[in-house]
């Protein structure tokens, strides 16, 4: 399986300058991204091999992803900045 990266970047191409004002405006946001970043990083190398987890753990570390995910994406949504 091919891991693909739910880095915030990549999932969020259009709100870099709200990503970067959160980052370093928002604590409770860095310490979210904090956290999605170690997770995204252990299923990364459950999926390559590097750390091996059982099929259980995994999906329990992809829900937990994906439900910072969801908190990242409220805040995001929240904070874009007005298009002129």
């Amino acid at each position: 399986m091919t891991h693909l990266s739910k880095q915030l970047h990549n999932e969020f191409p259009h709100d870099q300058a709200t990503l970067r004002k959160l980052k370093s405006e928002n604590p409770h946001f860095e310490r979210l991204n904090r956290a999605h970043s170690e997770i995204d990083a252990r299923i990364y190398h459950a999926e390559i091999g590097v750390e091996p987890l059982s099929q259980v753990l995994l999906e329990d570390l992809k829900k937990q992803r994906l439900a910072l995910l969801d908190e990242i994406s409220a805040l995001v949504r929240n904070s874009r900045q007005p298009v002129d």
